[in-house]
């Protein structure tokens, strides 16, 4: 499948299958399983996995516009996606051949939906500090802990959980195994009750005396941690396209409502202080969208991007949340009903700024690069 096929797939899996049933889902407070299954069978899993693999090959720019298509009918469902594709990558870029002769089919079609599990009740955004410990026991390795804030902890059939095999070490003892999620000792919890983003299926994972082959072994000490924090700049400019694409929907549905609501003898639309607000929203959307394909084009060129995700995550999550709100505001009590989608963006900007760093860890990024050492 080639990226404008891509782009394509999502857009009209956007439109004929999230759009019409997102707002159920936030009722229901659930994704229907098949759902997962039906974006499969559209092609969009596997969209940065090597040709070779079974995969898209897609670029990171290609990858990050699909995102963005995506969530601009909901952010939850296109964070699933993300999160499974993201399991993809690196099974397919750290993967031992019998690995990825075991594991990649199912996770192509979708029967093995996939999650990660990194952060932990206490450990959030120092994910060094992770206490689920790994212990060596003949050919196998028995993990016990607990994980927090799991995105697709309901459906997962395959488990990329992150554990400590030598505290002693810190992040150099942290080893990544793949674990089946029917395996004895694995509990998944009920689903978190949110503000919204009820799709992305979170919830807690218990591990207790969970037996993993050593097969099972995706990164070892020493490259577990390295393997979890490798894609951030990636993660961080696919959040970028996600609230991009949530604000771009809300702008959208603003102005289609301007240009229909009769006030005071005229549209909305015609009046200068709506067209202003509308306008500065589209400017902060202009410029968040050109930050996130400034982060994915130097991606694409092998440069490091790692500042450039932090401001442009930083800057997306602040003016999607702002943006959505005045859009919003500009529909007047309209824009609070299920039927308009501005209220499940709403939800989704604020659920964005805690997503692969807070807006806080930006900062840390950020004054690192302004102070050094200072």
């Amino acid at each position: 499948m080639g990226s404008g096929s891509v782009l394509h797939s999502a857009r009209s899996f956007a439109q004929e299958v999230v759009t019409p049933s997102a707002a159920d889902w936030e009722k229901s407070r659930c994704l229907p399983g098949e759902i997962l299954q039906i974006a499969a069978e559209r092609g969009l899993t596997g969209l940065l996995v090597p040709r070779a693999h079974g995969g898209q090959e897609s670029s990171y720019r290609e990858s990050a516009e699909a995102a963005e298509a995506l969530a601009m009918a909901d952010m939850a469902v296109t964070f699933c996606l993300i999160v499974h594709n993201n399991v993809m990558l690196s099974l397919a870029s750290r993967g031992s051949d019998d690995q990825i002769a075991r594991f990649m089919p199912g996770l192509m079609s979708m029967e093995t939906p996939a999650a990660f599990l990194l952060t932990e009740p206490g450990a959030g955004s120092d994910a060094a500090a992770i206490s689920t410990a790994a212990v060596p026991d003949g050919g196998d390795w028995i993990i016990n802990g607990d994980k927090a804030w799991v995105t697709n902890a309901v459906h997962a059939r395959l488990l990329s959980v992150y554990a400590q095999t030598e505290p002693a070490l810190g992040w150099r003892g942290i080893a990544c195994f793949l674990v089946d999620a029917q395996s004895a000792g694995v509990a998944v919890e009920p689903a978190y009750d949110l503000l919204g983003g009820h799709a992305l299926g979170t919830a807690g994972v218990r591990l207790r005396d969970v037996r993993v082959p050593a097969a099972n072994m995706l990164a070892p000490p020493g490259e577990g941690f390295k393997a979890a924090m490798s894609g951030i700049d990636f993660a961080r400019g696919i959040v970028t396209a996600m609230c991009c694409g949530m604000l771009k929907c809300a702008l959208d549905t603003a102005i289609a409502y301007a240009r229909e609501r009769q006030l005071f003898g005229h549209t909305l639309a015609s009046m200068q202080g709506v067209q202003w607000q509308l306008a500065d929203v589209a400017t902060d959307l202009h410029a968040a969208r050109l930050m996130m394909l400034h982060v994915m084009d130097s991606l694409d060129a092998g440069k490091k991007a790692t500042l450039a995700a932090s401001h442009a995550k930083k800057f997306a999550t602040r003016v999607a949340l702002s943006g959505i709100g005045q859009c919003m505001q500009n529909m007047g009590a309209n824009g609070l009903k299920s039927d308009a989608p501005l209220g499940r963006h709403l939800a989704g900007a604020k659920i964005a700024q805690y997503l692969d760093g807070a807006t806080e860890i930006q900062n840390v990024v950020i004054s690192r690069e302004l102070f050094g050492d200072s």
